[in-house]
């Protein structure tokens, strides 16, 4: 289904997302996205953008598209029980911060959420503390200094690093 997405934040820092806003505090956020062409994979689709952000941040394109598959299953348009947005399911507070506008935007989100995963790269030096830090964030990986204990946040390592190497076989 495709339909505008209206957003609103309350008093206490929370964000609330509709396609049927109930009251005027909601506003606009995103209108619809066109669906692929039914003759594109979902994972060729979004290859332009998969490779320049390889590119620009110097992560192989087959772990783009692994993360992609994991967080939203190549569905620009996914918004998770958490609120985390689009292909690489960006939260809502890092959208400003990765200088997303629109978080539904295949190529913004992509460049968005590898530039964060680069920055997860650097910061831990270890592809497996860098993955549980995108899924659970970075001061959960600090204060274990390891990967978290939280059944979610292992589970994704290992599904993005199978996804990852199936994609690198392709």
């Amino acid at each position: 289904a495709i339909a505008d997405i209206y957003l609103y934040k309350d008093e206490n820092g929370v964000f609330h997302f509709t396609d049927q806003p109930s009251t005027p505090e909601y506003r606009l956020f995103i209108k619809q996205w066109r669906t692929p062409k039914t003759s594109e994979s979902p994972s060729s689709s979004y290859d332009p953008y998969i490779d320049e952000a390889s590119r620009l941040y110097g992560i192989d394109t087959a772990l783009l598209k692994a993360v992609v598959k994991v967080e939203s299953n190549f569905n620009p348009r996914a918004v998770s029980h958490k609120g985390a947005l689009g292909l690489m399911q960006i939260m809502p507070q890092n959208v400003a911060v990765l200088d997303i506008q629109d978080p539904f935007d295949p190529r913004q989100n992509i460049l968005g959420g590898a530039r964060y995963l680069r920055e997860m790269l650097n910061r831990y030096g270890d592809l497996n503390l860098a993955l549980a830090a995108y899924n659970a964030g970075p001061a959960a990986v600090d204060r274990y200094k390891a990967v978290p204990p939280f059944t979610e946040t292992r589970s994704y390592v290992q599904q993005v690093l199978h996804n990852y190497d199936v994609m690198k076989k392709r």
